[in-house]
């Protein structure tokens, strides 16, 4: 995820002195030192995983169009999840929420998977490199000439572009837009489904609205409780949500799917970079937001355990291919716990923890319909058009870049074209201003990527 309005709430933890902690606790993740304590870390912890909960059920909701079994995507996530949030808390010792992302799930399924038409297998293995790429620059911390390369105003229009692709996905999911031969797309039946949708995103809108903990997953359950009537008393035959059971043992049958040697092929090198790309800066954003909003700075100014967090970040991405799911990120959900006190590693370790249950819920889980994961979709769509602010528009030179990659996202239906062509058109439009000097070598290396990649897909 990026940047949301949990990232700006004020810290909690000033609101009481803090109880000592254990002392093995405290010397190791420096409770006190903080000016926290055990009590305000568990809250935050279960803050932070309500506010991103709704991961379990909506990655697996997007994978499964890729192809990947629900109930193999849902352990996927879960584990993932796991393992990559208990690693910050431990290694990196920040308090942050580490799962499959928004947005790489959906360049995974719809731009991949179902775009270019890879196999989700191989799309894994494409996850597997960009792990292996930002993993290399994670520990060679070659993070300022990477900075610096690329330009603000296309880091900022890439997060928002990804924001409206989301949306577009949840309103498609929800068939509140259908295609149309006239206008190309259209407002669906104003039928039982597309009224239940309403419904549900408007009390979704409500819940963030009024700051509620864990609005997201609250408004997934408030809608999946609104459509379970569907099919059996009004709304047409078809029975939307379906009881299947309350738990069963976890499905692992993505796991070793991965093909990392089929993915090594150079018509492929633009999506593993695209990716790569989208992880390490939605990662350094995050740290940086979250560095900023709760003081979680080393005594230089630089977000706290940057490199460490940043390793973490990579390695989970390059594990989650493995066990099945898209790659892992930074959620700036973390900022909930952050604004609850949280502020040290512990706070990651009650997040992993909590997650561990989910691993044997799938089938209650999978009760959970396409117009109930939609509010979620839409919404944090709205949550990452926060940076289009700060673009500067009135630069037309930066500006105009900036808007391609944001529209062509949505409209052509891929996270790929809109940063190719927001990439190209930088580089064309500065050397036709005679501004060459402008122009990265890293700015200059995504131009020619993106070029092979629209020579190889013709």
């Amino acid at each position: 995820m990026t940047q949301s309005s949990y990232a700006t709430q004020p810290s909690a933890s000033t609101a009481e002195s803090p109880s000592p902690a254990p002392g093995w606790l405290d010397r190791y993740f420096n409770v006190s030192r903080r000016g926290s304590s055990v009590k305000t870390e568990v809250l935050a912890g279960i803050a932070t995983f309500l506010a991103g909960m709704y991961i379990i059920v909506v990655n697996p909701a997007i994978l499964s169009d890729a192809g990947i079994p629900f109930s193999a995507a849902l352990s996927a996530t879960v584990v993932i999840s796991f393992l990559s949030s208990l690693a910050m808390g431990l290694y990196a010792r920040n308090p942050i929420l580490v799962a499959p992302g928004m947005g790489m799930n959906a360049l995974f399924t719809y731009t991949l998977v179902l775009g270019a038409g890879l196999s989700w297998e191989v799309a894994l293995g494409c996850v597997f490199w960009s792990g292996v790429m930002f993993a290399c620059l994670a520990m060679f911390n070659v993070r300022e000439a990477i900075i610096d390369a690329i330009p603000p105003s296309l880091r900022y229009a890439i997060t928002c572009g990804i924001g409206l692709f989301i949306t577009f996905i949840g309103l498609k999911n929800a068939g509140f837009i259908v295609a149309s031969q006239a206008t190309l797309v259209s407002l669906g039946n104003l039928d039982a489904s597309l009224v239940t949708f309403f419904l549900g995103l408007v009390a979704t809108a409500v819940m963030v609205i009024r700051g509620f903990n864990g609005a997201l997953i609250l408004g997934i359950a408030l809608t999946t409780l609104m459509a379970a009537p569907m099919g059996r008393m009004w709304g047409g035959e078809e029975v939307l949500v379906a009881w299947n059971g309350l738990a069963s043992m976890p499905d692992f049958s993505a796991v070793w799917k991965v093909d990392i040697l089929g993915a090594l092929k150079v018509a492929y090198l633009p999506f593993i970079f695209v990716m790569l790309f989208t992880n390490f800066f939605d990662a350094l954003s995050c740290f940086m937001a979250l560095s900023e909003s709760a003081n979680l700075k080393d005594a230089n100014g630089n977000p706290r355990n940057l490199k460490r967090s940043m390793t973490v970040d990579a390695f989970a991405s390059m594990i989650a291919a493995p066990l099945g799911t898209s790659a892992a990120q930074t959620f700036i959900e973390s900022g909930a716990g952050v604004a609850q006190g949280g502020r040290t590693g512990l706070t990651a370790v009650v997040i992993a923890v909590l997650f561990l249950p989910f691993l044997f819920l799938s089938p209650l889980l999978s009760l959970v319909p396409s117009i109930a994961t939609a509010p979620a979709l839409v919404l944090v769509g709205l949550f990452m058009m926060a940076p289009v602010t700060r673009i500067d528009w009135s630069r037309f030179e930066d500006a105009f870049p900036a808007f391609l990659a944001i529209i062509l996202m949505p409209l052509t239906y891929s996270i790929t074209l809109g940063i190719a062509f927001g990439f190209m058109s930088f580089v064309l439009i500065k050397l036709a201003l005679g501004k060459p000097g402008e122009i990265k070598p890293a700015m200059w290396v995504s131009a020619v990527l993106a070029v092979i990649m629209l020579a190889t897909a013709q």
